[in-house]
């Protein structure tokens, strides 16, 4: 199973979009997007220095366009999993289907702006805490005043919150850990984005989006999310809460993901991955930093899709579960059986009690993936749904 990643804030490098542009039509997608972001995409890409790309305004619809971009050159329809890092999920939500690409730059443009000018109203900032006992790290960061913003897994969570509290942190450490402050704008991913969330759900409001093509997991808690408006909304409330990246990487663990490319500009996530998918076998790994590293992603694709490379006559879709508990599949349903949208196939018990399962598309129930009291993951597929493309 195959996995595309799409990196998040702080991968940026200055130029890194340059080799892209010398492929046929990239440079006229760029300026397309431009007008949709609010920002000169190409010059960003190729001839803007460190600090103005550090611009959390201009920052956040160049990754998505870099993204959306290298992903074109992919054969994405043999791909089951997509997941992003905090803007990055833009990305991974049109690369699943549930948005077009124009509406991922117009919302990266409106998040980045917003988050930019909610940075500006007060002195924020972010921490990394490397190492120490995780329990440890997050009494400290709450006893000063701070919060949590990035639980990325491999002993790093990133505090965020008011300067002073990230210089008392600094100075009183927790056990066996360090804390290195970051080069960003402001208190990403807490309530100090109150004014950004509130305005991202304003323009949010008005797209129509469509249900996920594949597997799409959430920063909110790891989970994959089966139906676009609910990806919509996670969307927007993720600019004040926390990133699960760790819960992410969990579920990719989960699924069995055995293949994983990041896509451009890579290798933040894939450095996380490699260190964090270490037990029961780690994925091979593609960085897809320019076009030269395309055939090895390609090649990656098609050993690890099991499609063998070759879009498939019958189009599926998989029902993955939206929890952790046993599984039990609907009485009356076999393998065969006409679904409709919205049809309950199942349901799965959790600590809290059961949840539905529902198809989130019409189809043939083509076969199942977790029988009777199976126990599942979330994000792990149940059934997979046919129907001829």
């Amino acid at each position: 199973m195959l996995a595309v990643l799409s990196p998040g804030q702080g991968s940026q490098k200055p130029g890194f979009l340059t080799p892209w542009l010398d492929l046929p039509g990239a440079e006229a997608r760029l300026r397309w997007w431009s007008a949709l972001a609010g920002v000169d995409l190409v010059h960003l890409g190729t001839d803007a220095d460190a600090e103005e790309i550090k611009d959390t305004a201009r920052t956040q619809p160049l990754l998505v366009a870099a993204a959306l971009l290298a992903a074109e050159h992919l054969p994405m329809y043999d791909v089951a999993v997509t997941a992003g890092h905090s803007v990055g999920e833009l990305g991974a939500a049109a690369l699943a289907g549930v948005l077009p690409a124009e509406a991922a730059i117009t919302l990266a443009g409106v998040r980045g702006r917003e988050m930019a000018a909610a940075c500006a109203l007060e002195p924020t900032g972010m921490a990394a805490v490397l190492g120490g006992d995780p329990d440890e790290v997050l009494a400290a960061i709450e006893a000063h005043g701070l919060y949590p913003a990035n639980r990325n897994g491999a002993g790093q969570v990133v505090a965020a919150g008011a300067v002073d509290g990230l210089e008392k942190l600094a100075t009183e450490p927790p056990a066996k850990s360090r804390v290195i402050r970051l080069q960003v704008a402001g208190a990403f991913h807490t309530p100090y984005m109150a004014p950004a969330e509130a305005a991202l759900a304003g323009v949010a409001a008005g797209i129509t989006p469509s249900d996920p093509a594949r597997i799409l997991l959430s920063n909110l808690d790891g989970s994959a999310v089966n139906h676009g408006r609910e990806m919509v909304q996670r969307l927007v409330r993720q600019v004040t809460a926390p990133v699960r990246w760790d819960l992410c990487m969990r579920t990719l663990a989960d699924l069995g993901v055995t293949g994983v490319i990041e896509l451009a500009p890579a290798g933040t996530l894939a450095g996380l991955v490699k260190r964090e998918l270490k037990a029961g076998g780690a994925p091979e790994i593609v960085t897809l930093n320019t076009p030269d590293d395309l055939p090895a992603a390609r090649d990656l694709i098609a050993r690890h899709s099991g499609l063998g490379g070759h879009e498939p006559v019958i189009q599926f879709r998989v029902v993955v579960s939206p929890a952790a508990g046993t599984f039990t599949p609907a009485e009356e349903l076999a393998e065969g059986a006409d679904l409709r949208t919205g049809q309950v196939i199942g349901h799965v018990t959790t600590r809290q009690g059961p949840v539905e399962v529902t198809a989130h598309d019409s189809g043939l129930l083509t076969e199942w993936l977790a029988h009777h009291d199976d126990p599942v993951a979330p994000g792990q597929p149940l059934a997979r749904i046919g129907g001829h493309a």
